[in-house]
């Protein structure tokens, strides 16, 4: 059966398929990727109960993200094995059940990472299945878009979190945030599209492994840069002289500069299908500028990062996954879990890495590692661009 991006544009049936996918993958990544989030959201009221600091934290999103990274490559295997139907929902059950265990047997850091890991496997099925819906039941035409508003789930799903702090969490107990969370992912199940029975069964022969590589260490490289940018910038800034509030006020325009930037590129992606690749080795450039001006002081300089670091630095991940769909697109969600793989594994290192740098040589250097952190990952773009073009004549 051929998939969306193969038939007759413009019918009624296919714009219903592509509204219910791209719902169905908005809901489904918010829905695996939230357990991290709320953790973060609700560090403070979680680590005075279980007792562990902001070192701890940083154990647990990047053991969060170790998790993922390694359920990537057999999460893809599943998708394209049983369908993105199945694995998304098996990914979303996963996460409620993760929400739902922390709220009722979290009681220490070691048994929250525990809990966090199954969460973890789910947030890797979700993602891949949802790429895998998205690149067979939207039009090619306007892949780019969908593929920028799902990944604008991400910032999404932080912002929740941190709306879960007043409205629930001060309220009633943290632990009933988690809860609530749970029974809304649950929810999310049924709005998971079903996708023809045929569109899973054939197989793509001869993916650019090596190109995709390339690519997932530029994603490695480029995701522990800019995840930098939510973990440290607050504490940064403060260490500049500059106000907690206005700090916090900084971090919440990244988050939605970050969201809407994700749907401008990848409404772009549609007008210039062929040149993804390289245009997110430009906005890793910018990105770059951003992250090393965050190393000076003053609000000018602060507010200038955060622009140019969550607007082009952290705008790319819908572009990667759009740019490899439409060259693999039999086999859609084993090539995105090479490049997630890179994703997640920067997700896993950045934190820990970067804030021992700014432990031992302060802030400033820690920028600007992270500066050149992205300055390399554009260049393997660059290089993976060039790999996949070879591949693709």
């Amino acid at each position: 059966m051929p998939s969306a991006s193969n038939r007759p544009e413009g019918t009624a049936s296919t714009r219903q398929n592509a509204r219910r996918a791209t719902v169905g993958a908005l809901t489904t990544t918010i829905s695996v990727s939230i357990p991290v989030f709320l953790v973060g959201g609700l560090a403070v009221q979680v680590g005075e109960e279980l007792h562990f600091s902001p070192a701890g934290l940083g154990l647990v999103v990047s053991a969060y993200f170790g998790a993922s990274a390694l359920a990537s490559i057999p999460a893809g295997a599943l998708v394209e094995r049983f369908g993105a139907t199945r694995i998304a929902r098996t990914g979303i059950g996963l996460s409620a059940a993760s929400l739902l265990a922390v709220a009722v047997g979290g009681r220490s850091l070691w048994s929250l990472i525990a809990i966090l890991a199954v969460g973890a496997t789910g947030n890797a099925m979700g993602q891949l299945a949802s790429n895998t819906s998205l690149s067979r039941q939207v039009p090619s035409h306007r892949q780019g878009f969908t593929f920028g508003v799902k990944q604008a789930a991400i910032p999404i799903s932080t912002l929740l979190a941190g709306a879960a702090v007043p409205v629930v969490a001060l309220t009633i107990g943290w632990r009933w945030a988690f809860v609530l969370a749970g029974l809304l992912a649950c929810a999310a199940i049924l709005l998971v599209p079903v996708e023809p029975i045929d569109a899973w069964r054939v197989r793509e022969q001869g993916q650019a492994t090596g190109a995709l590589i390339v690519i997932g260490l530029a994603a490695m490289l480029a995701a522990a840069s800019a995840n930098a940018l939510g973990t440290f910038l607050v504490s940064s800034a403060v260490s500049h002289g500059i106000g907690p509030a206005p700090a916090g006020l900084a971090l919440t325009l990244g988050g939605a500069i970050c969201g809407l930037a994700r749907i401008i590129g990848g409404a772009q992606a549609d007008r210039r299908p062929d040149r993804q690749v390289g245009t997110i080795a430009a906005l890793l450039a910018c990105g770059a500028l951003g992250l090393a001006l965050l190393s000076a002081r003053g609000e000018a300089a602060l507010i200038s990062g955060v622009v140019l670091g969550f607007g082009f630095g952290w705008a790319w991940p819908g572009l990667m996954t759009f740019a490899v769909v439409r060259l693999h697109p039999q086999a859609p969600a084993a090539a995105t879990s090479i490049t997630q793989t890179g994703v997640y594994a920067g997700g896993c290192v950045g934190p820990l890495a970067l804030g021992a740098v700014a432990g031992s040589a302060g802030y400033p250097t820690m920028w600007t590692v992270a500066s050149i952190a992205m300055v390399l990952a554009a260049a393997f773009m660059l290089l993976g661009s060039h790999l996949l073009r070879k591949h693709a004549t």
